[in-house]
């Protein structure tokens, strides 16, 4: 295995079922999932309520949606890159 960390890195993705926000949640599992292919042990999809959307790795809050709004995909990437592979390249999303 190659890297400096042997941390397993967890994402979940918490989502309202009342507001139907299933698609938006899986779309970004979808994003985050085809970004950290390799740094990613686990995506989590987690069926809440209550107006509920909210990010976490490894149990901590990246983001949440009563605070931030709803994320852009390149957002959440930043805050994923930076906690499971700091200096890895986002490519043209970066910019």
């Amino acid at each position: 295995m190659s890297g400096s960390s042997d941390a397993s890195a967890r994402v979940e993705i918490e989502y309202c079922t009342q507001c139907r926000w299933l698609p938006r949640a899986a779309w970004l599992a979808q994003e985050l999932l085809t970004t950290f292919e390799a740094e990613l042990t686990e995506l989590a999809l987690k069926p809440g309520t209550g107006g509920v959307f909210v990010v976490r790795v490894n149990d901590e809050v990246v983001w949440d949606r009563r605070e931030q709004g709803f994320p852009e995909p390149t957002a959440v990437k930043k805050l994923v890159r930076d906690r499971v592979a700091p200096g890895k390249s986002l490519g043209h999303s970066e910019r």
